[in-house]
């Protein structure tokens, strides 16, 4: 499938698929999106200081690097484990201009760290952050009681509506901590459907430029799987 490297409308850049019109971000703003998902609705909805983290569709790395400012800033220790089937080239990744557009200079070598890190290896970014990558299908996910949110960033429910169903769900149910989170930036009553299924409460909020609405859907404490 045809590739290529757009600029979004904040500047920041992504990878477009061009046999589906898909984007690995939101063409309306990258960044934009990924703090507007992840860390407003996501990261920030966690009070405690210690925090772990499991990203579906690790990709270019925007949602990993925009979590370690945060927690940069916020003084928090973060456990991410970023799950990616297909990882992205190293001329793609080359072409990533978020330490740029996110001013973050003083942090280029984490973003490069990030990238070249061992697949299947924790590493220790700095001392409050540790990244594991791991090169696998959603559908192989195997993890237990272990997250306190999933960021669930996978390509589009019309692209691969596979990923957005009832057995994907389940995994994520289970692999998240009894008052953990799943927030993503989908918003089809197929998806709440699924999701509510599997025995998440869902929450429909306001959603990222571009976009009306997104879910954040929160564990089911009454029901187990």
């Amino acid at each position: 499938m045809e590739r290529k490297i757009i600029k979004t409308d904040d500047g920041s850049t992504t990878i477009q698929l061009t046999d589906w019109g898909e984007c690995y971000h939101s063409k309306h703003g990258a960044i934009q999106e990924a703090y507007h998902v992840f860390i407003k609705n996501g990261l920030s909805l966690v009070e405690d200081k210690s925090v772990s983290i499991l990203e579906i569709g690790f990709g270019t790395g925007l949602n990993a690097f925009i979590t370690f400012l945060e927690a940069k800033q916020k003084d928090l220790s973060i456990n991410y484990v970023g799950v990616e089937a297909y990882p992205i080239s190293k001329d793609e990744i080359e072409h990533m201009n978020y330490v740029d557009e996110l001013q973050a200079e003083n942090f280029k070598d984490i973003f490069s760290v990030m990238h070249n890190a061992e697949w299947g290896e924790e590493t220790k970014i700095d001392e409050n952050f540790t990244l594991t990558k791991r090169k696998q299908f959603f559908q192989d996910i195997d993890d237990h009681n272990q997250y306190d949110i999933v960021y669930f960033d996978a390509f589009g429910y019309p692209f691969q509506p596979e990923l957005w169903s009832v057995e994907i769900f389940v995994k994520m149910f289970k692999s998240i901590k009894e008052r953990g989170i799943l927030v993503t930036y989908a918003a089809r009553g197929v998806v709440k459907r699924a999701m509510k299924e599997v025995g998440f409460e869902v929450k429909k909020v306001p959603g990222p430029p571009g976009k009306r609405e997104m879910f954040i859907a929160f564990k089911n404490f009454l029901r187990k799987i």
